[in-house]
């Protein structure tokens, strides 16, 4: 193999409640990058926050891709976070690095991660750390994106301690029942609620507040849930939209990662004008929310009422070959392995772009 192979650190696992579904997502990632182009670091991050360096899975691809387990598991030597990104030039290393993060939800998803790879000078695919954090937190997303003038369901937010029967009854009143209940910091749908009533509502406020200080609360709405990828730095691109046909009542945890019932309609059944309008809605949402690399934007679409209204953004998408993500660039043109390679390429370019800033005065 060439030895001015890019050396792709592949960083999963990590502390949040979508550890599972990161080292699934790895399993796949590395599986498609090509070995002639990349040289392939597997570093997973324990629950308890160490990392550790994956020989396993390395040795698992020496052997042939069939020989990996169907997801990775984070345990293996430790390594020091920095020791595990940075080039080891004393050892002769002068491959070009790219860290590839798969990490959802807090404390990957959320530009904590993002800052450290900032530190040590090393590029990596994806939103940088303002763009992450603005995704990860739906309370700022939503007031980022109310101030761009980009539609949204109506909501309101709390902070634990505020949960008191009368702002229950305050928020219940203005955005009737059934109403959702998520934790402003996670992904995938963990520890989102439906409520039908002020006692369900009470619950899911207790239930959300068990993984975040803070919580969103949404009106329901009858709609499509269209979802479009975007791909790109300063200008970025649409994929078509697909439409999620949820087999549960909403697209929970459930329904996502472990049923598997629910579906997709890819390309979405829109109107040409329709899938231009949501399309470029996307986009619109991707530089509100300063996003970088990829992004997933979610929408709810009232065919017969507003219209395409923006749910969220998601910095790190699903990104097993059977993910919405995917998909949708395979159905734009675009294969699993080739939407891997322009990820890591923009991750070059994003880091040549902001290493060119002067830092004297």
């Amino acid at each position: 193999m060439s030895s001015d192979r890019i050396r792709v650190v592949v960083l999963f696992g990590g502390q949040s409640a979508e550890h599972d579904v990161s080292c699934t997502t790895a399993r796949h990632v590395i599986e498609a990058l090509d070995r002639a182009r990349y040289r392939l670091e597997p570093i997973g991050i324990t629950r308890a926050g160490e990392w550790v360096r994956d020989a396993e899975a390395v040795d698992a691809l020496d052997r042939g891709a069939a020989g990996l387990p169907d997801a990775l598991t984070a345990t293996g030597t430790t390594v020091q976070p920095l020791a595990a990104v940075v080039p080891d030039r004393t050892a002769g290393d002068a491959a070009t690095t790219v860290v590839f993060p798969l990490l959802h939800g807090p404390k990957g998803e959320d530009g904590t991660v993002q800052g450290l790879l900032e530190l040590a000078g090393v590029p990596y695919v994806g939103a940088g750390v303002l763009g992450s954090a603005v995704a990860m937190d739906k309370i700022t997303a939503k007031q980022l994106a109310e101030a761009n003038g980009i539609p949204q369901v109506r909501w309101r937010s709390m902070r634990s301690g505020g949960e008191s029967p009368d702002v229950l009854s305050d928020i219940a009143s203005d955005l009737g029942f059934p109403c959702f209940v998520k934790p402003a910091n996670m992904g995938s749908s963990v520890g989102v609620s439906k409520a039908w009533s002020a006692d369900e509502l009470a619950d899911a406020v207790a239930f959300a507040l068990g993984y975040d200080e803070f919580v969103v609360i949404e009106e329901a709405v009858i709609a499509d849930e269209i979802e479009v990828g975007v791909l790109g730095n300063t200008t970025p691109r649409a994929s078509v939209p697909g439409r999620v046909v949820p087999a549960n009542d909403f697209y929970d945890y459930a329904d996502k990662y472990l049923d598997g019932q629910t579906t997709y309609e890819i390309p979405a059944p829109l109107a040409d004008r329709e899938a231009d309008e949501v399309r470029a809605l996307a986009v619109q949402s991707f530089l509100a929310l300063r996003a970088d690399g990829m992004a997933r934007c979610d929408f709810f679409h009232e065919a017969d009422g507003r219209g395409f209204l923006l749910n969220e953004i998601n910095t790190i998408p699903g990104f097993t070959p059977f993910s919405m993500y995917p998909k949708l660039w395979e159905a734009s043109g675009l294969s699993y392995p080739r939407l891997l390679d322009e990820l890591i390429a923009l991750a070059l370019d994003r880091h040549r772009r902001r290493s060119g800033f002067r830092t004297d005065h």
